[in-house]
């Protein structure tokens, strides 16, 4: 179990780091296509490759902003899944505090029936 949540954690981090790349590179591509487009190149040379820039910058980010909900939902379901081991823990530990109370209970019934 531990083992296991360690190696999910370790993706998260590793898919974490990969989506802030990813953003980077994509708000780094929009920077340049707009800084681009006022200086050197003519109106007419300069639309195809900026427009070409943004919808690339466009999609990065937005499949980098899909990758982070993916992995936000991944670390809400790796919470819940710790939360329903220890819920079931403690499910198990008053399940056998109650039927060690009723052991108790039966038992000491049982001897005073028998005197």
């Amino acid at each position: 179990m531990d083992r296991d949540s360690h190696s999910e954690d370790t993706l998260s981090t590793m898919m974490l780091d990969n989506i802030k790349n990813k953003l980077i590179h994509a708000f780094r591509a929009a920077g340049e296509g707009a800084r681009g487009e006022g200086c050197q190149r003519p109106a007419s040379a300069g639309r195809p490759m900026s427009i070409g820039s943004r919808l690339l910058a466009n999609e990065e980010l937005r499949r980098a902003q899909i990758d982070g909900a993916i992995t936000w939902i991944r670390s809400e379901l790796l919470e819940m899944r710790s939360q329903d081991l220890q819920l079931a823990q403690t499910l198990l530990g008053l399940n056998s505090e109650i039927q060690r109370l009723r052991r108790e209970s039966f038992g000491g019934s049982d001897i005073d029936e028998q005197q």
